[in-house]
């Protein structure tokens, strides 16, 4: 269910990008709370992506 879904609702580009985003994330001006809120939300795509490529 969880792939038909995602390939239904969220394109693969959009995967890729929001993959990209995360491997690009850093701290910069954001406090520790804003960088740890925003890792945890790009942390999901991209361990989505480590999870079908097993």
């Amino acid at each position: 269910f969880k792939r038909v879904f995602l390939e239904k609702y969220f394109p693969e580009s959009v995967r890729h990008a929001k993959e990209a985003e995360f491997m690009r994330l850093h701290q910069g001006g954001m406090t520790i709370s804003e960088y740890a809120m925003r890792f945890e939300h790009l942390a999901r795509f991209y361990s989505q992506a480590i999870s079908e490529a097993l």
